[in-house]
């Protein structure tokens, strides 16, 4: 499948002053096939260590070695030459190699024409280690996400529909067949979601039948990988939190939600830990008083986001089927994640993405905003609809009280512009920066 981040790859191989990569990202997104599919398209050669497969492999680094040692040791344990410049090293299953992770620090310095990839399904347990003292400054990150939307359309080959999202705007929006079309597809998009064994599956079989029995795979997996964390202590608190999320998506996250007793420093490691894995997101609270919006969020505050839109049911064990009305689902919950998940797949890549949302409680003038975006100089609020249809009271309140020159809606509404509100159909959140920087130059 053609994944936007592969672009970020050939570019990183094609940078002087490249450093020693990971790719950070959950179990299952399709990390390991990418970096091999990559390594075989732009290098002569490529060798790939698995930690996990290859345990012998460890004892090359263990002590103080220099990257020539480290290269010319592993060259003699697989009979395989790595040659700077034509061979790819990807260190797969990292994690289970603490001393790989740090022998990183010395490839930047010693062997800069080196090319190094290391990912792995564990890896931010060790990231989070307080007492892992990591090369900070000698590597550099990508984060990688379930399928977005759009590399969905790509992967079923859906050219012409692609085509028209890329180059339609206010004033020549998507054709009216297409775009009921992209709207069945997004429907479509609900049930599978972004992973690609399940996205694999649909495509060969068109069929939503199995579909279920694979996301429970996907999930038991993500929760056997909570026994791994190294500490015990936290790991009955992150399982409760693990199946307790689902069901609290789109609300206002409150530890009593987990379990009535539930305190927050009993929970806090592992929100942070599921977070920082790609399991959970947080969509912090955000007063908007000016960008960059990461100054003004408050901690305290958030809600919860899930890996992917197709695990969703079956994690909070809500039966879902195909249905015309699929948007509509719990009072559109899945709408929410949806937005939420496409606009985490489009930030940029090179750094953890942020989500944020407005509220203003006053008494009399209650309003609530589902998220807030910076695109150029401006923010941007964003309310999200279920339906074609419906009231945009809470949008305009912020528009008047931010002096906001311009709103976004969400929704099954084609693309329009009435009232400074752009409405932007599902399936074109991606065109979200083009779409404004077209009417409001930025």
């Amino acid at each position: 499948m053609k994944r936007a981040l592969y672009q970020e790859l050939v570019a990183w191989k094609d940078r002087p002053d490249h450093k020693p990569l990971l790719i950070r990202g959950a179990r299952q997104i399709g990390k390991t096939y990418l970096i091999e599919v990559f390594g075989e398209n732009h290098f002569e050669d490529v060798v790939t260590v698995n930690f996990e497969e290859m345990k012998d492999v460890k004892k090359t680094f263990d002590g103080d070695l220099s990257a020539a040692l480290i290269v010319r040791d592993l060259s003699a344990r697989l009979n395989r030459p790595i040659i700077p410049g034509k061979t790819l090293l990807f260190f797969d299953e990292i994690q289970a190699c603490p001393n790989a992770l740090l022998s990183l620090r010395f490839f930047k310095e010693q062997m800069p024409d080196l090319h190094i990839i290391g990912a792995g399904s564990l890896l931010e347990f060790i990231l989070g280690n307080e007492r892992f003292s990591f090369p900070v400054g000698r590597i550099e990150y990508l984060y990688m996400r379930p399928l977005s939307f759009i590399e969905y359309l790509e992967a079923k080959e859906e050219k012409e529909a692609l085509a028209w999202i890329k180059e339609a705007h206010v004033q020549n929006p998507v054709g009216a067949a297409t775009h009921a079309k992209l709207l069945q597809i997004v429907r479509e998009y609900f049930i599978v979601g972004g992973m690609p064994e399940a996205i694999s599956t649909f495509i060969k079989t068109q069929q939503f039948l199995g579909l279920e029995a694979l996301h429970q795979h996907l999930l038991n997996t993500y929760e056997s990988d909570l026994g791994k964390y190294p500490r015990t202590s936290q790991q009955k608190f992150m399982r409760l939190l693990f199946e307790a999320a689902p069901r609290l998506v789109g609300e206002h996250f409150k530890y009593a939600k987990i379990h009535p007793h539930a305190q927050s420093r009993d929970y806090m490691e592992s929100l942070e830990v599921l977070t920082r894995t790609g399991i959970l997101h947080q969509v912090f609270a955000n007063s908007a008083l000016g960008i960059p919006l990461a100054v003004q969020k408050n901690e305290k505050k958030f809600k919860l986001l899930f890996l992917d839109i197709g695990l969703l049911p079956q994690a909070s064990a809500t039966a879902l089927i195909d249905s015309d009305d699929l948007i509509l689902y719990n009072r559109g919950i899945l709408a929410e994640q949806f937005v939420g998940q496409e606009l985490v797949a489009y930030s940029k890549p090179y750094t953890p993405s942020q989500l944020y949302y407005w509220e203003r409680e006053k008494q009399g003038t209650q309003a609530e905003i589902d998220y807030i975006i910076e695109v150029g100089s401006q923010i941007v609020p964003i309310e999200v609809k279920a339906g074609a249809q419906g009231r945009l009271r809470s949008l305009k309140y912020f528009m008047t009280e931010q002096k906001c020159p311009l709103g976004l809606r969400i929704s099954e509404a084609p693309l329009s512009l009435e009232d400074h509100i752009l409405s932007v159909p599902f399936y074109m959140i991606q065109e979200i920066p083009r779409l404004i920087s077209n009417l409001y130059p930025l």
